[in-house]
């Protein structure tokens, strides 16, 4: 299958989240792409109606590239626990409530293994990257990254959920790593790889 290939200088980010924002640009600038939020684009957020983080992530990059006339990077990521039947899954942002609290997420989280008695603390987060080209075209990738809960939350780097995640074969949670340690890692780094194989191939780094 032959991918699209990434070729405009603009790329918008279909986010109003500068924590993501701020991971993708990092991503994205070795490239020489110039990234922009879909906030400053005045573009608004569309209502998430998919059933799997990759349907959310397409409908959030259309919506952008069709706003826009550009094309649209989006991501939509979270954390599944297998205790908790893979919640927060797609809901990890609704879990925040209205005023995207994710230390009342995190505690919910908790919460909710402790009301199932719950010993089993594995956990995994999700991302999923599109990109999407104002004629409809897309091209989705997706990267995981799994390990364990971890409780009290620590450290006040990262975002989301980060405090309360130890990847696999790490003892610092990601709320307390380096930035570079973690995006090098994280979930939409993985994801952020294959897109880079598939769509960035042709451009210089």
């Amino acid at each position: 299958m032959v991918r699209r290939q990434l070729i405009e200088p603009t790329l918008v980010i279909a986010t109003h989240n500068k924590g993501k924002l701020v991971e993708i640009d990092a991503l994205m600038r070795p490239f020489g792409i110039a990234c922009v939020s879909a906030g400053d684009k005045g573009v608004s957020e569309p209502e998430e109606t998919g059933a799997t983080f990759e349907a959310n992530a397409e409908l959030k990059a259309l919506h952008s590239a069709r706003a826009t006339g550009l094309p649209a990077l989006a991501d939509d990521s979270g954390l599944c626990v297998p205790a908790l039947d893979g919640d927060p899954g797609i809901y990890s942002a609704r879990w925040a409530g209205p005023a995207k609290d994710f230390g009342f997420a995190m505690r919910k989280v908790e919460a909710a293994l402790a009301a199932k008695g719950a010993s089993d603390r594995r956990g995994f987060f999700v991302a999923c990257l599109t990109l999407a080209w104002p004629d409809g075209h897309c091209e989705t990738f997706r990267g995981e990254v799994h390990g364990t809960l971890a409780w009290p939350p620590r450290g006040d780097r990262g975002f989301g959920y980060d405090p309360m995640f130890v990847a696999e074969g790490e003892t610092l949670t990601f709320g307390e790593m380096e930035p570079a340690r973690k995006h090098a890692m994280s979930h939409r780094a993985r994801a952020f790889d294959l897109l880079t194989a598939a769509c960035l191939s042709g451009r210089a780094r």
